[in-house]
């Protein structure tokens, strides 16, 4: 696999390099996009977590692949300025588990509803 910088352009006010790149990959498939993004850290001498793909094109028949990505010069400037689903196609945004949060939320409410519904007879029994 090879990968050629066509394009590169600096953005002060993103605080980002803007990159055009074609990918040669003779007899094999599309690379998927942490691939694509190790061998662009390597070409361009950045961190992988700094570098967000932001759309890539394969024709059929031809064993190329040309894409379009951004380097931030931070992992905080690329999760402040990017949108979420780019960042989650990326796998860079540490996304937080709302739903157990919830969950354990919504047990102890359950918990609390059982402890106030108990039978007459089982609260008499309790006190005595």
């Amino acid at each position: 696999m090879e990968i050629e910088i066509t394009d590169k352009k600096n953005n002060q006010l993103f605080k980002r390099t803007e990159v055009h790149f074609i990918i040669k990959h003779k007899n094999q498939g599309t690379p998927n996009k942490a691939i694509m993004r190790n061998e662009l850290a390597e070409a361009l001498n950045a961190k992988k977590d700094q570098i967000i793909i932001d759309h890539v094109e394969s024709s059929f028949g031809i064993q190329e692949t040309k894409g379009y990505a951004k380097v931030y010069s931070s992992r905080k400037e690329a999760e402040d300025i990017e949108r979420k689903h780019i960042l989650k196609r990326n796998k860079v945004s540490e996304s937080k588990p709302k739903k157990k949060e919830e969950k354990s939320s919504d047990q102890d409410t359950a918990s609390e509803k059982k402890t106030e519904e108990k039978p007459v007879e089982e609260k008499k029994k309790e006190e005595a």
